[in-house]
């Protein structure tokens, strides 16, 4: 694939998303704007990467909503809408990917292995096509974003990594393209993991420090929700993502917790 116009306006700001567009990703496109100005240029790409789902997930069932996307997107004054195929991206025969060994092997890395190397993998491959001068990233993975700031850095990409605060419903559920698979009394359920990590907050603010102590109350608090099945919670550094004995801040509060087949994830940061 060849990159794109080299003649494009600068800055040039990437907002790398999977497409079945919500009010998070239009508020990343904002803050895409906003650093633009009137001078530079916003790029969205739209792309259901399948390198970064594992067999067992759901690639297949992921919404995917182009012509849609493309309308919130001409709305948004977005310039660029970037939607190539799979077989643009990807050659048959590939034998390449980018693999970040050291913050992947941890929360979602442990349960979905491969999955983070897909991840690079394809933001290199936006970083070379678009060139952009700044991606903008949500901060509801935030290890996903811990990892590309990592990768950016390591590989020496010429891209700023900025970040935007994860947009919530009104009962603090954030916002996902996956929402949309929740029943109704698994969408009610599923505001219990906000409301826990802002309990947690609390609890570390008024004294607690000791990890396993905070990570097993939220375990505890999580688990009283009987739709819920926990895959992780844990209070990590947000930068290294490994745990320590004792909490000191500034740290990461994260969660992935399965409502029936659908996963979420969130986090709440104490600075």
């Amino acid at each position: 694939m060849q990159r794109l116009s080299e003649t494009l306006p600068r800055p040039l700001i990437l907002v790398p998303t999977m497409g079945a567009l919500h009010a998070g990703h239009l508020a990343l496109v904002e803050m895409a704007k906003r650093i633009s100005g009137q001078a530079g240029a916003t790029v969205v790409s739209i792309f259901v990467n399948p390198t970064q789902f594992g067999p067992a997930e759901d690639f297949a069932k992921y919404p995917r909503t182009l012509k849609a996307d493309c309308e919130l997107l001409r709305t948004a004054k977005c310039d660029i809408a970037f939607a190539p195929a799979a077989d643009d991206m990807y050659f048959s025969d590939r034998s390449t990917a980018v693999l970040e060994s050291e913050l992947s092997r941890v929360m979602c890395g442990a349960s979905r292995p491969g999955h983070f190397s897909g991840v690079c993998t394809v933001v290199t491959k936006l970083f070379h096509i678009t060139r952009p001068d700044i991606a903008i990233f949500g901060e509801k993975d935030f290890q996903q974003l811990a990892i590309l700031r990592r990768m950016a850095r390591d590989l020496n990409f010429p891209v700023r990594i900025v970040s935007h605060p994860i947009v919530r419903e009104e009962d603090g559920l954030a916002l996902s393209s996956r929402n949309r698979f929740l029943s109704e009394e698994e969408r009610k359920g599923a505001a219990v993991i906000h409301a826990t990590l802002l309990e947690a907050e609390q609890k570390i603010r008024n004294g607690w420090n000791l990890t396993n102590h905070v990570e097993d109350w939220m375990r505890e608090s999580i688990s009283k929700e009987k739709l819920a099945k926990i895959d992780y919670v844990v209070a990590v550094d947000p930068v290294t993502l490994q745990r320590s004995d004792r909490i000191k801040t500034p740290v990461l509060l994260a969660a992935a917790v399965f409502f029936g087949s659908t996963r979420l994830i969130d986090n709440r940061l104490l600075e």
